[in-house]
C-alpha cells in the first residue's frame, strides 16, 4: 500500500504493546520499520527495466524475513534514538519487529501479489480486499495513532487497528458479493468461466473490477455490490499468444523470455494491446474498472537485437477525467 498506511499500521501495532512512557517511541520505531521493506524498490536496472518487479514484494515481504528485517531496523534506530531514551534493546526489536510485521500482511490485503512464502514459493499472494490507495482506510488509522502518540495512550491505537480489521473485514465481504455478481454476468452471457478475479477499483471498496478468462479472451467490467446492485459492462480482449501474435519473435530471444517474466508478474493476465500492437499489458490493472487501457506494459520491437531487453511503459492518463468517471459510477442510480 501507499507509505502514510504502511507506516500507520506499522506504528499501531507496537503502540498497543507499549508503557504510557514509551508509546511516542513505539510509534516512532514501529512507523520507520512499517515502510522498510518497500526498501526493496532500491533493486533495479537500467538495463533490465523487469528486474525491479521481481524484487519488489519479494524476499523483503515474506514471513520468514520479519525477524531479520525488525533486528536490522532495530539495530540502527536503536543506535541512534533508543538509547538515547533509555529504551532496552529488546523493546527496540519488539517495537521495530511488530512494525516491520503489518508491512507484507497488509500488502496481501490488496490485489499486486506478494511473496509471502519466499523462498520456499515464488506465488505471489493477494487476498485482493482493498485499494493501494484507499484514505478511508488509511486516515482514520494515521490520526488515531497521532492522538495515541499525543495522548500517550495505547487505547487509541487499538481502535485504530480496530478499524483496519473492521474495514478489512467490509472488503471480504465486498470481494465476496462481487464475484458472485461476475459469474452471474458471465452465465447470463453464456460464458464457460476457466478463471475470475475481482479487485476494488482506486481509493474504494464500492465498485469492483471483475476479470474473468474464457478458452481465449478476457472480460472486464465493473460492479456495485453494495447498496444499489448495478454492473458497469466493460470490454474484452484477446489472451496473449506470442506465436500468434509476434510470428517474428525468436524463441531463444530475452525479449521473449522478458514475457515471460511479465506474465509470472501479471499471474497469467497479459494481452496484446489493442491499441499499441507492440505492446502487452496487464489486463488487471487500469484507472477505471470496467476498462482495459493498462497502467502499465511492456513494449518489444522486431528489429531489438537478441540479447536486448523489453521496454517498460507506465500510464497514468487524465486523471482527472479518471476520478470523475469513477465518482459517477459509485454516485449511479441503479436501473
Amino acid at each position: 500500500m501507499d507509505p502514510l498506511t504502511q507506516g500507520a499500521l506499522g506504528a499501531a501495532l507496537p503502540q498497543t504493546t507499549a508503557r504510557k512512557s514509551a508509546v511516542v517511541l513505539a510509534g516512532i520505531f514501529g512507523f520507520a520499520a512499517g515502510l522498510a521493506p518497500d526498501l526493496d524498490v532500491l533493486i533495479n536496472s537500467d538495463e533490465d527495466p523487469l528486474l525491479f518487479l521481481e524484487y519488489h514484494r519479494q524476499f523483503t515481504h515474506a514471513l520468514v524475513f520479519i525477524p531479520i528485517g525488525g533486528l536490522l531496523c532495530a539495530t540502527l534506530l536503536h543506535a541512534l534514538i533508543g538509547r538515547r531514551y533509555r529504551l532496552t534493546f529488546l523493546q527496540s526489536f519488539l517495537f521495530c519487529t511488530l512494525g516491520y510485521g503489518t508491512h507484507g500482511l497488509l500488502d496481501f490485503a490488496t490485489s499486486y501479489g506478494t511473496m509471502l512464502f519466499w523462498p520456499f514459493s515464488d506465488e505471489r499472494y493477494a487476498a485482493s480486499i482493498i485499494s493501494v490507495i484507499d484514505p478511508i482506510f488509511s486516515v482514520p488509522i494515521a490520526l488515531l495513532c497521532i492522538i495515541a502518540a499525543i495522548r500517550r495512550s495505547a487505547l487509541f491505537a487499538r481502535l485504530a487497528l480496530g478499524w483496519g480489521a473492521v474495514y478489512l473485514t467490509l472488503g471480504a465481504v465486498q470481494h465476496h458479493a462481487a464475484l458472485q455478481m461476475a459469474e452471474e454476468l458471465a452465465r447470463a452471457r453464456g460464458h464457460q468461466i476457466e478463471r475470475l478475479t475481482v479487485k476494488p477499483s482506486f481509493g474504494n471498496i464500492l465498485i469492483w473490477k471483475t476479470l474473468y478468462a474464457t478458452t481465449d479472451r478476457y472480460f472486464v467490467d465493473a460492479v456495485r455490490p453494495a447498496f444499489e446492485q448495478k454492473i458497469f459492462p466493460g470490454t474484452s480482449v484477446k489472451k496473449l499468444d506470442t506465436s500468434r501474435d509476434f510470428p517474428w519473435l525468436d524463441p531463444d530471444s530475452q525479449q521473449f523470455r522478458d514475457i515471460e517474466r511479465f506474465r509470472w508478474f501479471s499471474q497469467g493476465y497479459v494481452a496484446r494491446d489493442p491499441a499499441a500492437p507492440n505492446q502487452i499489458i496487464d489486463v488487471r490493472y487500469s484507472f477505471l474498472p470496467n476498462d482495459i487501457k493498462p497502467l502499465w506494459s511492456i513494449e518489444i520491437a522486431q528489429d531489438a537485437a537478441p540479447a536486448s531487453h523489453v521496454g517498460f511503459r507506465t500510464d497514468r492518463g487524465d486523471s482527472r477525467a479518471g476520478l470523475a468517471a469513477l465518482w459517477s459510477m459509485i454516485t449511479a442510480k441503479a436501473k
